[in-house]
């Protein structure tokens, strides 16, 4: 099986419950690049890198586009179904990017599954249950608004909910607060700062939350930083913007940094690298949380299906991002269902694309 023709596709994504705002930055929307493998035995592999900012991290939609262009040639009669020495092609035509990289191995893995006929969390090597516990987020808001969402996602199932902060550490302490007292104790909370943190803001925050039961995630934006906070915090704490290769990891258990990791797969470069990345940490008694930086219906089937590959005991949760946007291009996801998130039971990523919603492609190459 050979790759005949490479297609690339934007898509806008607008959150169904408007502003998205972190500590640092906020957005209307998800950026999608969705790509397109077409094989000459007729199946078509799909992936997808969607950005919130790029304010956000190291990547943005028109980025991917780009470099997606770069790679097309070497994509070009490359045998999909061989992942792992695809992306090795890709790194020697290209260097770092890996967001650029991640749809295109997220599209191969896709081709792979759907050729062995079996849904991909199978192929990948492990399906520990049947969903993947889910959370939703309350962005930066007054602490009114703050209770209101928080009270509309747990009465929508939601059984673990984020809190973003990482703005005034007594402001965003009282919004934790508040959010905690309305979802009660039964609830699984985070605080999330993104990374937007000073360290003595982070200190700030943990002696203003003292009384709380809550896991920290990101506090600041350096790992350095992250690590120079960790013996002041008295709870978990997770790191995720750090996180960007299995360096990252080891050096984070070495150093006793990290209670747990979140592994977006932009961020690392796609699902073969989260996928190493969630097995180490697996093997370090590493808590682990699969999910990546935004989408629709192929983001969060990919999340599902790696994160599926990580033991109960240590798999933490993911998004269901389609259910986030007011705009999707495919079907296959079952509905949210005891506060988690199944995988499509067809073969691959189990998504079934609706080209005609993506529009004419921004990118067409062809053998």
């Amino acid at each position: 099986m050979r790759v005949a023709r490479v297609r690339a596709y934007r898509q806008l994504q607008p959150f169904r419950r408007g502003h998205y705002a972190m500590g640092h930055v906020g957005s209307p929307a998800f950026d999608s690049l969705l790509v397109a493998l077409d094989t000459d035995e007729g199946l078509t592999g799909w992936g997808e890198m969607a950005v919130i900012s790029p304010a956000y991290a190291e990547s943005f939609a028109a980025g991917a586009l780009a470099g997606v262009g770069e790679l097309a040639a070497t994509l070009l009669g490359s045998d999909p179904t061989q992942p792992r020495a695809v992306l090795a092609a890709l790194d020697a035509a290209m260097r770092g990017q890996p967001y650029v990289k991640s749809a295109l191995d997220m599209a191969c893995w896709d081709v792979t599954a759907r050729a062995a006929g079996r849904p991909l969390c199978e192929v990948l090597g492990g399906r520990h249950g049947g969903a993947v516990p889910l959370y939703n987020v309350v962005t930066i808001s007054s602490v009114d608004d703050a209770v209101a969402l928080a009270r509309e996602l747990v009465a929508e199932g939601y059984r673990r909910v984020q809190v973003k902060v990482g703005t005034d550490p007594d402001a965003d302490a009282e919004r934790l607060a508040a959010v905690r007292d309305a979802v009660g104790a039964e609830i699984v909370l985070y605080a999330d700062a993104n990374g937007a943190f000073t360290t003595s803001r982070a200190r700030r925050f943990l002696r203003a939350t003292r009384g709380l039961e809550y896991t920290f995630e990101q506090p600041c934006r350096t790992y350095p930083e992250c690590a120079s906070v960790r013996p002041h915090c008295d709870r978990p704490l997770v790191l995720d913007e750090s996180i960007v290769a299995l360096d990252d990891l080891l050096r984070a258990h070495r150093e006793r940094v990290a209670d747990g990791i979140t592994v977006k797969l932009q961020r690392v470069g796609g699902i073969t690298r989260a996928a190493l990345i969630r097995d180490v940490a697996v093997e370090l008694g590493v808590e682990v949380t699969v999910e990546d930086a935004g989408g629709a219906s192929l983001a969060t089937a990919a999340v599902v299906h790696v994160g599926l590959g990580t033991p109960e005991r240590l798999r933490v949760h993911t998004c269901d991002f389609h259910t986030w946007v007011s705009v999707d291009h495919g079907r296959g996801l079952p509905q949210r269902a005891d506060g988690g998130q199944a995988p499509p039971p067809g073969p691959g990523l189990g998504i079934d694309v609706d080209v005609g919603s993506l529009g004419a492609p921004v990118l067409d190459v062809a053998v």
